[in-house]
C-alpha cells in the first residue's frame, strides 16, 4: 500500500513538472522583467521604490509591442508585489510564475509564432496547437478543420493577415 502511494506521488510530480516545461510560458513577462532589470544598476536592484519607478518608466515607453503593453497593464496595479521578490534577486522566470499566481493572465500572454518565410514543409513540423495559435493571432477561425493538413492550408491562405501585432 505504501509503495503504491509513493509511486502515485512520483507520477503526479513527474506529470506536473512536464506540464510546466513549455518554453513559451511567461515569455513576454520574462522579457519585460529582464528589460526592467537591465535598466537598473546593481545597487538599485535592491531598492523597491526604484524598482517600481523603473517599471513605470519602462511601461511608459512608446516603443513597446502590444503584448509588452498588455503585461504592463497587468503588472501596474501590483508593482509593490513585483518589487518585493525583484529586490531579493529572484530570477525573472520564478518572478513571473509568482506574480502569475495573483493574475493568471500574465503567463498566458505569448509572442506570436513567426510565420514569415515559412514553407509548407516547415509548417508541417509545427503542432496543431501552434497552428491554431497562429490562426487565433490572425483572428481567423478554422471551422470544420479536423486534420493537420486543413490547418496548414488555412494558415497559408491567411498569410496576408500575418504581421500585425496590435490587438
Amino acid at each position: 500500500m505504501r509503495a503504491l502511494s509513493i509511486i502515485s506521488a512520483a507520477v503526479v510530480l513527474a506529470s506536473s513538472a512536464s506540464a510546466s516545461n513549455d518554453p513559451r510560458e511567461c515569455e513576454v513577462c520574462m522579457k519585460v522583467m529582464q528589460d526592467v532589470q537591465d535598466t537598473l544598476e546593481k545597487p538599485d536592484q535592491k531598492d523597491k521604490p526604484k524598482i517600481e519607478k523603473a517599471l513605470g518608466n519602462y511601461c511608459a515607453r512608446d516603443t513597446l509591442s502590444a503584448r509588452e503593453r498588455k503585461i504592463c497593464y497587468y503588472v501596474d496595479p501590483i508593482k509593490r508585489d513585483v518589487a518585493q521578490p525583484f529586490s531579493l534577486g529572484m530570477p525573472v522566470d520564478r518572478l513571473c510564475k509568482r506574480i502569475n499566481k495573483s493574475n493568471p493572465e500574465i503567463c498566458s500572454v505569448k509572442f506570436p509564432v513567426k510565420t514569415e518565410n515559412l514553407e509548407k514543409k516547415d509548417l508541417t513540423k509545427l503542432r496543431v496547437k501552434q497552428l491554431k495559435s497562429i490562426l487565433l493571432d490572425r483572428g481567423v477561425e478554422c471551422k470544420g478543420c479536423v486534420e493537420k493538413d486543413e490547418f496548414i492550408k488555412k494558415v497559408q491562405e491567411t498569410e496576408h493577415l500575418a504581421g500585425s501585432d496590435e490587438f
